[in-house]
C-alpha cells in the first residue's frame, strides 16, 4: 500500500471512530446534576415508614441536652405520628390537618390551619417525607448541599413571622431515606432528631 493508500485509511479509520464515539455519546444517558426535584421525586416513592428516633433538644438554661426516644410512623400523605417512649409516654399525631397530642393520660386536639407555627413546623417533616416540594415552598425557602449518597435539605422561613421562632431546619439523608432532622432556633436553643428506619417484615 503506497502512502496516499495509507493516508486515505487512517483517515477513514479516524472518521469511523468519531462517528462511533458520537454515537456512543448520543446513546449514552446523561446524568442531570443532582437537584431538589429529583431529591423529592425519590423521597415522594415512600408511602410509608417506621423508624426509630432518638431526639436530644440542646437548651440554654440547661447543662446538659434533654433525651427521648421512641417510634416514627409515617402513611403517605399526610399522616405522621410520634411516639415517645422514653422518658415518659407520649404521642403526637398529625392526620388531617389536626395534631393530636397524649400526655399523662390526657388528650389535647389543634386545628392546625389555627397555628401556622405548628403548620410551619409539621410541614417541614410532613412535607419532606411526602415529597411535597409545593407544599416546603409555600413556607421555606430551600436549599441542597451535598451528593445523592449523603444529602442535607436545608429549610429558611419565608415568612417574617416564623423566622423569628426558627431560623433553620437541616434535614439530612441518603437517597430516599431521612435520617437526620436539626431545628436551630432563633433564640440559640436547638433539637436534633436522628432517626433509624426499622427493617421492613
Amino acid at each position: 500500500m503506497d502512502d496516499t493508500h495509507r493516508m486515505k485509511s487512517l483517515r477513514f479509520s479516524a472518521l469511523v471512530a468519531g462517528v462511533g464515539l458520537w454515537l456512543g455519546l448520543m446513546a449514552s444517558p446523561v446524568l442531570a446534576a443532582w437537584d431538589v426535584t429529583q431529591l423529592m421525586q425519590g423521597l415522594a416513592q415512600n408511602k410509608s415508614g417506621r423508624a426509630n428516633f432518638v431526639e436530644k433538644k440542646y437548651i440554654a438554661l440547661l447543662d446538659k441536652p434533654v433525651e427521648s426516644s421512641g417510634e416514627l410512623l409515617y402513611t403517605a400523605p399526610d399522616r405522621l405520628e410520634k411516639r415517645t417512649l422514653k422518658p415518659r409516654p407520649e404521642s403526637m399525631l398529625i392526620e388531617n390537618g389536626t395534631l393530636t397530642v397524649e400526655r399523662n393520660k390526657r388528650r389535647m386536639t389543634l386545628r392546625l390551619q389555627d397555628h401556622p407555627e405548628l403548620v410551619a413546623f409539621t410541614e417541614s417533616i410532613r412535607g419532606t417525607l411526602a415529597g411535597d416540594m409545593a407544599a416546603l415552598r409555600r413556607i421555606y425557602n430551600l436549599d441542597l448541599e451535598g451528593s445523592q449518597e449523603r444529602w442535607t435539605l436545608i429549610l429558611r422561613p419565608v415568612e417574617t413571622k416564623m423566622l423569628d421562632v426558627v431560623q433553620r431546619i437541616r434535614i439530612g439523608g441518603s437517597h430516599a431515606e431521612v435520617k437526620t432532622i436539626e431545628i436551630e432556633q432563633s433564640d440559640k436553643d436547638r433539637s436534633v432528631m436522628t432517626i433509624t428506619p426499622m427493617s421492613k417484615s
